[in-house]
């Protein structure tokens, strides 16, 4: 496992109904548990260089304290799949707007082919990037997309 340095830690964080992965909705979200593609990422953070820190909650300010956390420990990025507040957190924005930490924004799937007031993010305009409708293979897409941004190739 590689030391943890101000360079080389990556948050990734999990909003609301994302601990249900692997049961909920399969046919949207796919069979995959929170738990297998946090075990993929710490594995490929690993081979990049990466210590990556994968936390959920179902909570706003939770996420809001994440993302100031991920400023004060020097993190390189923040893989951010908000879920639901994504399309309704303020909060959030403001969060990711305040830190420099730049946060690429990941769904499994792809909002846009889905319910009209799902089209809308509040995160997309402060994020880095967005990835989505890769399902959990996102979450890998933006690990490298952090790393990349580490390496000053983005």
């Amino acid at each position: 496992m590689p030391e943890q340095s101000a360079t080389n830690l990556v948050l990734v964080l999990n909003g609301p109904n994302l601990n249900l992965l692997g049961t909920r909705e399969p046919e949207i979200y796919g069979a995959t548990t929170l738990d297998d593609i946090g075990a993929m990422l710490v594995a490929e953070g690993d081979r990049l260089g990466l210590i990556v820190d994968m936390r959920q909650s179902n909570h706003e300010g939770h996420l809001v304290d994440w993302l100031h956390e991920a400023a004060g420990r020097g993190a390189c990025a923040v893989i951010l799949n908000a879920g639901a507040y994504t399309h309704t957190s303020v909060a959030l924005r403001d969060a990711i707007k305040a830190i420099s930490v730049p946060v690429i924004e990941v769904h499994l799937s792809n909002p846009a082919a889905r319910e009209s007031f799902r089209h809308r993010s509040h995160v997309s305009p402060v994020a880095k990037g967005v990835i989505q409708g890769f399902g959990a293979k996102g979450y890998a897409l933006a690990l490298d997309a952090a790393a990349a941004m580490r390496q000053g190739d983005l």
